[in-house]
């Protein structure tokens, strides 16, 4: 009997609804970095701006939460600037609560 073992990613939490409780429990979970100082940026933006992103923005979250760890290391933590245009301002919100 197959069991069910699927954990869902961001981008399959990107369908359900933006305000579900367990979509949140799953960005929450995602915002967990391995890394002390970058899993406490995430975490502060998630618990005090993600309610207030237009349904975009919160989608743009969920895809930059798939990112390699160690891009959004050099993007939050660094200072690197993201390839792509769409993380610029969301890194800029995210690091306004350093």
């Amino acid at each position: 009997m197959p069991t069910n073992s699927h954990t869902s990613s961001p981008r399959e939490a990107e369908h359900d609804d933006f305000t579900s409780q367990s979509h949140y429990a799953r960005l929450r979970w995602h915002c967990r970095r391995g890394m002390r100082e970058l899993d406490i940026l995430l975490e502060r933006f998630l618990e005090s701006r993600y309610a207030a992103l237009t349904d975009a923005d919160k989608a743009l979250f969920s895809r930059f939460l798939e990112e390699p760890n160690e891009r959004i290391v050099d993007w939050v933590l660094e200072g690197v600037e993201p390839e792509k245009a769409e993380y610029i301002k969301l890194v800029g919100w995210i690091q306004q609560y350093r």
